[in-house]
């Protein structure tokens, strides 16, 4: 089937309510049109997502943030001009009309137009926004192919549309826009930095204090299912010998490799740049846990601004942070 009828039949099954998967420069999504409460609840049961967790909503163009969010900001269009089609969630006040099902019940809503060609077209041909998390369990590894997608919710999964690996490979930067200042909830591969070019100033980083729910911010979250620790380089050789009966992976880039590798212990090579580290973190974790090892220990990667998102799903998926 061509991608132009893989596209009708997809806007079709969203319109009478289904889910469909998709593809996005992050993470495939589980699609759903935001407008329907109905559709949106087949999101949240399939996951078996707490139902009080937003949805990000993706649309298909700029004019269409003014429909979905109230009181826009004039930061929001800044942003949206430099960054959309991008990685980029603006959380704003919602539109009266927006379902509460959408937002996890609060008066706020995170919006993005995703930098993907099936995903634009998909959402242009559909005519509205799609409320679509990660299309996998809840807490569980994105995916960031459509095998990925299959293997998650086997004989349950909705339509797939096949867009190829994601580029990205990591979930969107996060900006709450709600209040007097811009707040990093998420980071993601747009950094504080390139935000504070546009902003004039850089923004806060995420408090314990701030009131705004939204997605990837609890502590467990991105987790493969094999245990997960994370460590200093140099702790590797140690965290081997207490565990001397267990097959490990090592997570590892060329200059944390460890000079004697541990008989138990296979070395899995990462890439030295964040952009290519964040493609291929997902689909490593997923492939490892086929593989039957009984710990994953992953070296530290740098920890300056352009590695802030590889640290965070990584801390997160860790059962513990050596």
């Amino acid at each position: 089937m061509s991608n132009g009828c893989q596209i009708a039949a997809a806007v079709q099954r969203l319109r009478q309510g289904e889910l469909v998967c998709f593809p996005t420069e992050t993470v495939y999504g589980l699609g759903a049109d935001a407008s329907n409460p109905d559709a949106v609840a087949r999101i949240f049961a399939l996951k078996g997502r707490p139902s009080n967790h937003p949805l990000i909503v993706h649309i298909g163009a700029v004019d269409q943030l003014a429909h979905w969010a109230h009181n826009v900001p004039a930061a929001a269009w800044r942003l949206a001009e430099a960054f959309w089609p991008g990685p980029l969630t603006l959380i704003m006040e919602k539109a009266p009309w927006v379902p509460l099902a959408v937002t996890g019940g609060q008066q706020t809503i995170g919006l993005r137009i995703p930098a993907h060609p099936l995903a634009l077209e998909l959402l242009q041909q559909f005519g509205g926004g799609l409320a679509a998390p990660s299309a996998n369990r809840f807490g569980q590894v994105s995916p960031t192919t459509a095998a990925h997608v299959l293997a998650e919710f086997g004989a349950d999964a909705p339509m797939i549309l096949d867009g190829g690996p994601c580029q990205v490979g990591v979930e969107s930067t996060i900006l709450n826009l709600t209040g007097g200042e811009a707040v990093l909830l998420r980071p993601g591969q747009i950094t504080p930095s390139a935000l504070a070019a546009v902003l004039g100033r850089a923004p806060r980083g995420h408090q314990a204090s701030d009131q705004v729910r939204a997605p990837g911010l609890l502590a467990s979250h991105y987790a493969p299912r094999t245990p997960l620790l994370l460590c200093a380089a140099e702790e590797l050789i140690r965290l081997c010998a207490q565990h001397p009966l267990q097959r490990i992976a090592l997570l590892c880039q060329p200059t944390t490799t460890p000079n004697i590798l541990p008989e138990q212990a296979s070395l899995i090579a990462m890439p030295e740049t964040p952009a290519d580290y964040g493609q291929a973190l997902y689909s490593t974790l997923r492939a490892l846990d086929l593989q039957g090892y009984d710990l994953i220990l992953v070296a530290s990667p740098p920890n300056d601004e352009p590695w802030q998102a590889i640290h965070n799903r990584l801390s997160r998926a860790a059962r513990n942070t050596v």
